[in-house]
């Protein structure tokens, strides 16, 4: 990976970063304190850089399904897009939009 790509990904996880969060039992886990967001902001680059796709909802929940979390030390797993409220799924959609014109 490049120098400007890293940049770019590092920029897109910052930015997802300050808007999203997973919810669980109404507490607010923002990505980056989950270490989630620069894993998000690579699947979202590598999605549009070079499978060419565009941004929409269905984009937004095929990245956020293809991603895993482990709860409980491992004892279960869920996709992401279960944790991200569905709000919040749509303010995503809005950041990864605005970055993916900058591509």
């Amino acid at each position: 990976m490049s120098n400007s790509e890293t940049i770019t990904i590092e920029k897109l996880a910052a930015a997802i970063s300050k808007e999203v969060y997973i919810d669980i039992a109404k507490w607010h886990l923002y990505l980056n304190d989950a270490k989630l967001d620069i894993h998000l902001a690579e699947k979202f680059y590598e999605t549009i850089t070079r499978s060419g796709k565009s941004v929409d909802q269905k984009t937004i929940t095929e990245v956020l399904n293809s991603i895993s979390v482990k709860l409980g030390g491992g004892q279960k797993e869920l996709p992401l897009s279960d944790l991200i409220p569905t709000a919040i799924q749509s303010r995503l959609l809005d950041v990864v939009e605005q970055f993916s014109k900058s591509f």
